[in-house]
């Protein structure tokens, strides 16, 4: 008897032994915590009154102290390509923080771009400035981003030299989430060839993320126009220039 409750006791430990090593495998092998960002931000200001911009970024109950890049980009409503990056300070902790203020009543847009431990997320929010929106006013401007919650970051190359590979990385979300197996294509020409326009395909090899490598040939200014669309019929596009030196 002592020795079948003695084998039985043995094949229990050996049970739990195993399963614990399956979970601690399954744990080695997941997927990384991805990254959080909690945005807050001043919503209702008067015009010339600061507004406080903060973002805690978080990677499961770690705050992270050393993202890649925090940047706060700001834009008046209809007028995104007249916005400006705002670079943040790291108050440690995982606080990222900066200021801005507006000079006039209306309706503008804040979003932090945060890059961090491989992964990048773009929450935003709005702030109402003195009388907000302007009834009639010209939004000939129109933001893109006809999807609700959808939004784009182009990582804009620096320091581009001539005959160098470049990488160009775009990123996409939808409500906070990456926004996966979507098509996306750089269109690239400059003044100089109007008619000539290079087209490129992008891999997706992290989600929401998508970059292709192209070498510029001549030192110029380029037009670098970013097609994206889905199955959906989705078709959003925005424009950059890329500055090429020797």
């Amino acid at each position: 008897m002592k020795r079948i409750i003695g084998l039985s006791l043995f094949l229990c430990t050996l049970i739990i032994l195993t399963a614990c090593n399956k979970d601690k495998e399954i744990e080695d092998t997941g997927a990384p915590v991805p990254i959080a960002v909690d945005l807050s931000v001043t919503e209702q200001v008067a015009v010339n009154e600061t507004v406080v911009m903060e973002a805690i970024v978080t990677q499961g109950d770690e705050k992270v102290e050393d993202a890649y890049e925090v940047v706060y980009e700001v834009w008046e409503e209809g007028k995104k390509s007249d916005g400006e990056m705002i670079e943040s300070t790291n108050e440690k902790n995982g606080l990222y923080s900066a200021e801005t203020s507006f000079d006039h009543d209306g309706v503008f847009n804040v979003q932090v771009h945060v890059t961090a431990r491989d992964m990048h997320m773009m929450p935003k929010a709005v702030v109402t400035v003195g009388e907000g929106a302007v009834e009639n006013a010209d939004n000939g401007d129109a933001d893109h981003g006809t999807t609700e919650g959808f939004s784009m970051h182009f990582m804009e190359p620096e320091n581009v030299k001539i005959n160098d590979e470049t990488e160009l990385m775009l990123h996409l979300q939808v409500d906070g989430h990456p926004f996966e197996e979507a098509r996306v294509r750089y269109e690239i020409w400059t003044d100089n060839t109007p008619d000539n326009h290079t087209w490129i395909d992008t891999e997706e090899l992290v989600p929401g993320e998508y970059t292709a490598k192209y070498t510029f040939k001549s030192a110029e200014s380029f037009h670098v126009q970013i097609h994206v669309e889905d199955k959906e019929g989705l078709h959003e596009h925005e424009e950059y220039e890329v500055v090429v030196g020797e």
